[in-house]
Formats: C-alpha cells, sequence, structure tokens
C-alpha cells in the first residue's frame, strides 16, 4: 500500500497570482479567452493544478498586461478614494487630461482607455490628503493590498492633545507613544507593529505596513490625540514628491513599490 503523500492542489488562478503572474480576477480573463495552458493543454475555469504543473501564457495576455497603467495621485480632502459615497466623488474623477503633471518625467499620454479597470490600491480617507494609488494591474493590487503585503506606508500626522495645541512633543507622555509604536488594539484585534516618531513639535511621523478604516485617526483617539491634519507621503519606495495636490502621474517604468 503506497502512504505517499498527495501533492495538494489548488485553484489555477490562485497558483497563477501566487506566481506573480497577474490577479486572479485577471487570471480568469484570461483563462476565459485561451490565453492559459497547463501542461501543454488549454487550461479550463476552476482548474486545480498542482505546484510541479507548467503554466504558459500566451503572448497576447502580455501584451495586454503591458499596456496597464498605474497612477499615483496627489488626493485633496473631499474625495473618497473608491466608489462614491454620501454625495461625495471618487477620486478617480481627477483622472484627466487637463489635471495630468506636467512634471511627469513619463512618455505616457492620458486615454479614456485608461479609465478602464482602473481602481484604488488601498484607501486614504475623505479627510486625508497625499498619495493614492490607482491602478489597472492586478499584481500592483496584490502587492500593495494583498492580505501578504508588507509595503510601508508613510503619513505626517498633525495632532493636538487635549487643550493643547502648540509644542504637543512637550506634553504627550512618552508612554503613550511607546503604545502607538506597539501595543494598541483595534476592533479587537492588535496592531502590527509601527514606527512612529516626532516630525515637528505638532506633527507625528507614522510608518505602517497595514491600512485598516481610519487607522490612524483611531490610533490617536486611543492615546487622547485628535489628528487636525493627515497627509500619505511614501508608499513602498515611491514618494509623493513635488507631486501637487490635485494632480496625478503615471508611475515610471523604473519605478518599484
Amino acid at each position: 500500500m503506497n502512504d505517499a503523500p498527495v501533492p495538494s492542489t489548488v485553484r489555477l488562478n490562485k497558483r497563477m497570482a501566487d506566481l506573480g503572474l497577474c490577479s486572479r480576477r485577471e487570471a480568469d480573463d484570461w483563462i476565459g479567452r485561451g490565453w492559459v495552458r497547463v501542461d501543454g493543454q488549454v487550461a479550463t475555469m476552476g482548474l486545480q493544478v498542482g505546484p510541479q504543473a507548467r503554466i504558459d501564457v500566451d503572448p497576447a495576455a502580455r501584451g495586454q498586461q503591458a499596456q496597464q497603467v498605474t497612477v499615483l495621485l496627489n488626493k485633496p480632502i473631499g474625495y473618497v478614494s473608491g466608489q462614491a459615497e454620501d454625495g461625495h466623488e471618487p477620486a478617480v474623477v481627477l483622472v484627466q487630461g487637463r489635471t495630468h503633471w506636467r512634471g511627469d518625467a513619463s512618455r505616457l499620454r492620458f486615454a479614456p482607455s485608461q479609465l478602464r479597470g482602473l481602481a484604488p490600491a488601498g484607501r486614504l480617507d475623505i479627510d486625508s490628503t497625499g498619495l493614492l494609488i490607482l491602478t489597472q494591474d492586478g499584481r500592483v493590487a496584490r502587492q500593495l493590498i494583498g492580505e501578504d503585503s508588507l509595503v510601508e506606508k508613510e503619513y505626517l500626522v498633525r495632532v493636538t492633545f487635549g487643550d493643547v495645541t502648540g509644542d504637543v512633543q512637550r506634553v504627550f507622555p512618552a508612554a503613550a507613544l511607546a503604545r502607538l509604536r506597539h501595543g494598541l488594539s483595534l476592533d479587537g484585534q492588535a496592531l502590527k507593529p509601527a514606527r512612529v516618531d516626532w516630525q515637528n513639535p505638532e506633527q507625528l511621523r507614522f510608518v505602517l505596513t497595514e491600512g485598516k478604516k481610519r487607522q490612524i485617526r483611531r490610533m490617536c483617539e486611543l492615546v487622547g490625540l485628535k489628528v487636525v491634519g493627515l497627509k500619505r507621503v511614501r508608499i513602498g519606495r515611491v514618494l509623493l514628491g513635488q507631486l501637487p495636490l490635485g494632480q496625478w502621474r503615471y508611475l515610471g517604468p523604473s519605478e518599484r513599490f
């Protein structure tokens, strides 16, 4: 009797996403178009594959993928990251020809087709400004907001402490700063360690590797701080830089998160 373990299998779309070939949704599209072969055979939707399966992708899929764009937007206050809600417009409405930053070093030109499937890779709440990534590329979305993402996000956060609006650093307890760095929980879950330091006497610098809804504002509330200004300035190795408020640029071909 053979007691050798049977290799575990997963759905083809998950395997392709895990390999970094594309997103699951993109994989389903490619499979539906007949662009994916497994061990030489045209793949079918829902196919289970083992770790040794040879996956080949038609050049047409690569060509489609190469045309996908990723956009960096300096989001103003008053726009929501995702779908329109409560009468507020989604940030994607700012991606248009007239708001394309003249300082963009890429050679891409804006075309309406670039708006198809352009979606935010992460959230930035309505009261916050700064770097928001919108992408057509499922690989970028997975890298930034996938369950196993460890990409850093950096924020500059202006705060008050009770009635203190100036030189907050002087009166804010060191123990409370330590709790911001590690020791807080939201929604019954312990938060991952964060880097939190004073940038100036009224402004903190947060570096996080997770992105719960309104996370920084809620963290600050737990230690008696009130956020009066919040700006995201970096995601991974990509900086907001000199990008003007309300304008956008393309992610350059040599830029990596």
